[in-house]
């Protein structure tokens, strides 16, 4: 994407553009995170619960799905398959031997990491030319944006969902793009 020219934009317009480039950016995160996961022969959303584990240290079933948004039972599942391709295991908490802790196993540094260091590398790149100043109001931004897309998820979930099977979601989509 090429760089435009903010210079006489109008706040709104700035804010548009902003969250034009934010959801082209996680787009392409996205892509690239689909792609390394299917190098990997798992799926994406595992990939994504594994990174949560690596980013928080060892976290409880439960834990995890409070991170992601995912049910427990979908969690059990997510859990299982990591433990099938090596990626991480279940284990007894030292400090309460009751709670059972999902670990990423060394397999994450040694396969999973280097395929994502050219995406590192480019972020790195485009980050370099910012001063400390910026880059500590770009992470204070994220952090803000993080929590922003949390509670924009709790509340999707919260939602009551449309009525009827998941195929009359095709339906629905169909009607709404009917022109009056």
């Amino acid at each position: 994407m090429a760089r435009m020219s903010t210079a006489r934009m109008s706040r709104p317009d700035l804010v548009a553009a902003l969250n034009r480039a934010m959801r082209d950016a996680s787009g392409q995160g996205v892509l690239y995170s689909q792609a390394v996961a299917e190098r990997l022969g798992i799926n994406s959303t595992d990939l994504e619960c594994l990174d949560s584990v690596v980013l928080r240290g060892p976290l409880t079933a439960g834990e995890l799905a409070d991170a992601t948004g995912l049910t427990t039972g979908a969690i059990t599942g997510v859990i299982d398959r990591l433990e099938r391709a090596g990626f991480a295991r279940r284990e007894r908490d030292r400090h309460d031997r009751r709670k059972i802790l999902v670990r990423a196993l060394p397999a994450v540094e040694r396969v999973i990491v280097p395929l994502f260091q050219p995406m590192e590398r480019a972020v790195l790149s485009a980050l370099s030319d910012y001063s400390d100043k910026e880059l500590a109001l770009l992470l204070d931004f994220f952090a803000r944006a993080r929590d922003a897309a949390a509670a924009a998820m709790t509340a999707l979930r919260a939602q009551a969902k449309p009525a009827g099977k998941a195929r009359d979601g095709s339906r629905r989509i169909r009607a709404a793009n009917r022109s009056d």
